[in-house]
């Protein structure tokens, strides 16, 4: 089983070259269509109804047409239903056996265009997928007989000892049997702050050990542990149609056949009927196959989709698609993630105190210099902190020790110094303890510096709210969107960041099957609900969202998985884009009202014998052209 599961990884990777192969060749054959079609009709003002120009619109509809035709057939025949691709290639025919080649080749080249953007969006959650399973470890260090063996992960059994080394990835869900060390655990709960792990302490997969090295016991297979859900959660997540898309589905079906049904009946009951003459019969019942063309409609999306995008882009916004767009209008609720989206993603020194009994310049010298030697998130914080607000003070070289359930220490003036967790026993501190309770109770990260003398000073952390955090926020509500933040923090931690950033409700303590859980009760109560995150973590909550929305800085997982990014990580451009989607629905409703007005008047007109083919052709185009300039409006 564990076999299958890595061919099975194997060839999602496979697959998705090839899809990213197909994306390109359809974009390609959609352009050559269109520079094809530009030749035909450069020849065509020269020489009316030119071979030249004929071959040339010919090859347009057989190049750009080929990948939808192919795709309408098969997918009739799977399904044994008519689809639209097959109604715009038997349009493009139609129009081109009464002699309008040019019609023809053009509804087949706006036709390939879309199709390869929809090519493109549909094959997102493959890519997603794959560049999850890239992060995940390959390799375990094997504990057996007393040696060290490198091993594959899906070799691994529930009870083998496996050792992970400082700054490798655990390979599999497990616990520590023995050892001390820190875990950063960003990429499953989204923690800003590394972890302290101890014996009978849970590890997860692909969190990062970062300064200890443990022994620890496999307590889950390679395809069960919780990195493993999160890829599930995606696959799951994403291949859920959305009720919109399923009424699309629908009414395609129904407009093609009645379409067909109608010509069909245009040329023969006619004739019966009215006393039309056959040619007559059959030359209406081709108009109506050129006018009924659902052209109009697809241009009345396309462009405004693009010029959406386009603005978006200039902005700082990727979109990816129209569907999104169409979802953000809707919105009524927002969850944020905290960690590197609310927050910066990283610690700061926010508070210190000091003891009476210590010497400032002596305690920031010995902090400086113990911390210089660490590569702990929080240790780099603390120095960045003394260096910025104390450029007068430099770094001694110390021999520095790690102390078991304090942190480091190490001896300076005489003195023996040690950073890291408080071991009080009757001190007399009182203040300074007292100090350090109440910023935890804020929920920041307490770190306290010890000497001979007692508690020498304390230093509190926080991962510090992003300025324009509360301007964001503010500026949803104003929009009518209840905001939401959910976070693995603990419930002190993200009620501080909650109440500063003023969102209206938070979640904490949320794995990401718990993130998923919480975005699918919100769509429940509020209709439209949309996720923004950075994170592994993130992943499939993103993809469970009506919208996802990743920051620009987060991970290649996030970017993947998400619909829209803030390309610089600026909360505030979310206000812009839920701007730009509701006028991008405005332009969209008006062009389908329209086509589909000018489609019902030409029907009309050429029922009623008073529309010929030119006149037909024109309307029919003119419309097209209406509508793409009309979703234009949206590049301003």
């Amino acid at each position: 089983m564990i076999v299958n599961e890595n061919v099975f990884h194997h060839d999602m990777k496979e697959e998705s070259k090839f899809a990213r192969l197909k994306e390109y060749g359809e974009l390609i054959a959609a352009i050559l269509s269109g520079i094809l079609i530009l030749i035909g009709w450069a020849i065509q003002l020269n020489q009316e109804n030119s071979p030249a120009a004929v071959f040339f619109f010919i090859t347009a509809f057989l190049i750009g047409g080929y990948a939808k035709a192919k795709e309408g057939i098969e997918e009739t025949l799977a399904e044994k239903k008519l689809n639209v691709e097959l109604l715009m290639v038997f349009a493009a025919i139609g129009s081109g056996f009464i002699g309008y080649w040019i019609e023809g080749a053009i509804l087949i080249f706006i036709f390939a265009l879309s199709g390869a953007l929809e090519t493109f969006t549909l094959n997102k959650s493959q890519r997603e997928l794959t560049s999850l399973m890239e992060l995940q470890p390959e390799e375990a260090l094997l504990v057996s007989d007393g040696k060290e063996v490198r091993v594959h992960v899906s070799s691994l059994e529930i009870g083998d000892l496996v050792a992970v080394k400082p700054g490798e990835r655990i390979p599999t869900d497990g616990e520590i049997l023995s050892g001390l060390t820190s875990i950063d655990q960003s990429a499953i709960t989204g923690e800003s702050i590394p972890v302290e792990k101890k014996t009978e302490d849970t590890v997860f997969a692909g969190t990062v050990n970062i300064n200890g090295s443990i022994i620890m016991k496999v307590t889950k297979n390679s395809d069960e542990t919780l990195f493993q859900k999160i890829i599930k959660l995606v696959q799951s997540a994403q291949s859920e149609s959305s009720p919109s898309q399923q009424f699309i589905e629908k009414f395609e079906g129904t407009y093609v056949k009645g379409v067909l049904l109608a010509v069909a009946l245009m040329m023969v009951l006619p004739h019966y009927l009215l006393g039309w003459s056959f040619s007559e019969s059959f030359y209406r019942a081709m108009v109506l196959m050129v006018v009924a063309s659902p052209c109009a409609l697809v241009a009345s999306i396309t462009p405004a989709t693009l010029s959406a995008i386009s603005n978006g882009a200039r902005n700082g916004l990727l979109f990816k698609g129209g569907v999104h767009l169409e979802r953000l209008s809707r919105l009524k609720v927002i969850a944020f993630d905290k960690t590197g989206t609310l927050t910066k993603g990283e610690p700061v020194v926010t508070d210190v105190k000091i003891s009476e009994h210590a010497n400032e310049s002596d305690f920031y010298t010995a902090v400086l210099s113990i911390e210089k030697q660490s590569n702990h998130p929080l240790a780099k914080a603390i120095v960045s902190y003394i260096q910025k607000e104390f450029p007068s003070i430099h770094p001694h070289t110390l021999s520095v020790q790690e102390k078991s359930g304090f942190g480091v220490s190490a001896d300076w003036k005489g003195e023996l110094w040690s950073i890291g967790k408080p071991v009080i026993e009757n001190d007399e501190n009182s203040d300074m303890t007292a100090f350090g309770l109440e910023k935890s109770h804020e929920g920041k990260t307490i770190v306290y510096v010890k000497n001979e003398s007692g508690i020498a000073g304390v230093l509190s952390l926080q991962d510090v709210l992003r300025p324009e955090a509360v301007q964001a926020i503010a500026d949803l509500k104003k929009e009518g969107i209840h905001t939401v933040m959910l976070t693995g923090d603990n419930h002190a931690t993200a009620h501080a960041i909650a109440k500063e950033a003023k969102v209206d409700q938070f979640i904490a303590e949320c794995l990401p099957d718990d993130k998923v859980n919480q975005v699918k009760s919100l769509k429940e109560k509020y209709g439209h609900a949309a996720m923004i995150g950075d994170g592994i973590n993130d992943a499939p909550a993103l993809a469970a969202a009506s919208v996802g929305i990743a920051m620009g800085e987060g991970t290649d997982v996030a970017l993947e998985t998400a619909d829209v990014v803030l390309m610089k990580n600026e909360l505030t451009k979310l206000k812009k884009a839920i701007e730009v989607s509701k006028k991008m629905d405005r332009i969209v409703k008006q062009n389908i009202i329209f086509s589909m007005s000018v489609i019902a008047l030409l029907i009309c007109s050429n029922f009623l014998q008073v529309l010929d083919l030119p006149l037909g052709v024109i309307g029919h185009e003119g419309s097209t052209i209406l509508v793409i300039l009309n979703g234009l409006r949206l590049l301003r």
